[in-house]
């Protein structure tokens, strides 16, 4: 992606003179998210949290926020002058951790930070950071990243496994430039339904590429890292290899963190009640595992995608977004007219002949009584007015929807968290005539991990009944046509939709319909700081299929929990 790196070369060379002060972002396991998403909806107000659809989350941002929450409540648990809100015993702990987690910018008091008995004088000086070192125009954080994890399925004589590790830092330099780095060697042998994805998809989720490892195993490395700076007082650029995510919900129609990392160079502007983001992303198209196979070592083939969010606070309540995003299908060529951070998508992609994959779409989130938040998101890749209105199921109606609502405190239970969200796509949406050009990445896609031509139901619980105990369920149903007798139903994105044995009667679940329902609970007892020990079960049931049960046991330290939700 030679034009980015370019951009992004010229804009460093030249931003020294402009930035006022960078931020790093929270990775994706961070439990912050949580916090952040409760005093949101407690709050209500128009504030930086206000567009946590963005994520991940500034550092410098969230820090702002929780030390003014902080200060508000001066350790009490209501403030009259914010009225109806109180923080619990909990909230108070956690917004004790966020600050202790992201200390470089935090500016009150740290004395509550630090160790007790540090070890050796030089490691954990401070609770969270093995290695840290702030002093003047220099900020570095060091630490380990592990997780192991043991496991039983059902039927199954194999035990299964997770062993992570690796190392993390993040830091600044005289804060004109932050800079953050996660490496991780993994060996994974998952459940039998996941062996079954790697195996019809020759993909891992959320990982690029892997080896076999003891026959029914895998074997990766995981990285990531980037380089943020300012150059402008309200625009913060990030450019580096990880992955985003765009909305409120548990899944993303726009984009999704499911699938592997990708090179991106990220302009995120905040100014007045506005958030506006620029995506330029270099992808993988699909690999078949034959050419890797008998080529060996080879320079892979790339694509490209322009991705643009633009968010408003309509009210202190209220917020609404736009979305926009094309993939180009012009293999190793970036198109330069793409660049443009400010104009419409895809009327540049219609001025060039309409050959990429454009799609458009709005979402909405709204903060109610100070207990629940309302959000969805409508994505539309293509559709025929008149045929909508036949209902005729027209393969060219590709678009789908979600909503869901999230409710803090639930009956009146401190610390109890539930959410409720559906998600609806129909056939052939996501996908191109151009394999090139569908909405995937590394053979994975780019927004929900179901694809296309599904109905998904989830409900998730979150209780946290001590600081250090935390209860995390969820349930998902969902049925999803497949492809019956290899005809296109629409529900593999990877197909070229054009190849199709009819233009109408594409209905959602059409095709060789299955029912799939993945449950799992995890209870875990936070040890030290972002070291959990945790028990876990999953329970999955799917349509002419054998149920499927397992149970883990294990630890993470710094790192997230691997999630089979699909």
């Amino acid at each position: 992606m030679q034009i980015i790196k370019s951009v992004f070369i010229i804009a460093l060379l030249f931003s020294p003179v402009f930035i006022i002060a960078q931020t790093t972002y929270l990775p994706d396991w961070s439990k912050e998210y949580k916090l952040v998403n409760r005093l949101e909806i407690k709050f209500g107000n128009n504030t930086d949290i206000n567009f946590s659809g963005i994520k991940p989350y500034s550092r410098r941002d969230i820090v702002r926020e929780a030390e003014f929450i902080d200060s508000a409540f001066g350790g009490n648990a209501t403030n009259p002058r914010v009225s109806g809100v109180y923080l619990t015993d909990v909230d108070k702990y956690n917004l004790h951790s966020l600050l202790m987690n992201n200390s470089e910018w935090v500016s009150g008091e740290k004395e509550s930070f630090l160790s007790k008995k540090p070890i050796l004088k030089s490691f954990y000086i401070t609770k969270p950071n093995l290695l840290e070192v702030n002093v003047k125009d220099f900020f570095l954080a060091v630490n380990p990243v592990i997780s192991f994890q043991v496991g039983k399925e059902s039927d199954r004589d194999e035990t299964l496994f997770l062993n992570k590790r690796g190392v993390t830092a993040r830091g600044m330099i005289a804060h004109r430039i932050g800079f953050s780095t996660t490496i991780t060697d993994n060996q994974e042998r998952p459940p039998s339904f996941v062996r079954d994805y790697v195996q019809k998809n020759n993909a891992l989720p959320g990982e690029g590429f892997i080896k076999g490892f003891q026959k029914t195993g895998y074997d990766y490395f995981n990285g990531s890292g980037y380089l943020t700076f300012n150059v402008a007082k309200y625009v913060d650029v990030q450019f580096g290899y990880d992955k985003n995510f765009i909305g409120d919900g548990y899944r993303s129609l726009f984009l999704d963190d499911f699938g592997n990392n990708y090179l991106f160079l990220k302009l995120n502007t905040k100014i007045w009640k506005l958030n506006y983001q620029n995506l330029f992303m270099e992808l993988m198209p699909q690999i078949t595992k034959r050419k890797l196979d008998d080529v060996g070592d080879l320079l892979l083939d790339r694509k490209y995608a322009t991705m643009h969010h633009l968010s408003m606070d309509i009210t202190r309540w209220l917020n609404v977004g736009l979305f926009e995003a094309v993939v180009f299908g012009r293999t190793n060529h970036f198109d330069f007219q793409y660049l443009n951070p400010i104009i419409f998508l895809r009327h540049i992609e219609g001025t060039v002949g309409s050959p990429d994959n454009a799609l458009a779409g709005f979402d909405f989130k709204a903060n109610v009584a100070k207990r629940f938040q309302f959000y969805g998101q409508f994505i539309l890749d293509e559709f025929h007015a008149k045929q909508i209105f036949k209902n005729n199921g027209s393969f060219a109606n590709k678009y789908g929807y979600q909503l869901g609502v999230k409710y803090v405190d639930a009956f009146t239970v401190k610390n109890l968290d539930l959410q409720v969200e559906t998600n609806r796509v129909r056939p052939f949406t996501y996908s191109h005539y151009d394999s090139v050009a569908n909405y995937t990445h590394y053979k994975q896609p780019l927004a929900h991990p179901l694809g296309a031509n599904f109905q998904e139901y989830v409900g998730i619980v979150k209780y946290q009944p001590l600081p250090k105990v935390r209860f995390d369920a969820r349930i998902i149903y969902y049925y999803k046509g497949l492809d019956s007798l290899k005809i296109n139903m629409g529900g593999n994105i990877f197909r070229d939709y054009s190849v199709r044995p009819r233009d109408f009667g594409y209905f959602v679940g059409g095709g060789d319909r299955i029912d799939v329902v993945n449950a799992s609970a995890t209870l875990g007892y936070e040890f030290r700081e972002n070291l959990f020990i945790e028990g876990n079960m999953i329970f999955r049931k799917q349509t002419g299929l054998k149920n499927i049960n397992v149970f883990n046991i294990g630890l993470r330290w710094n790192a997230g929990r691997k999630d089979y939700s699909f």
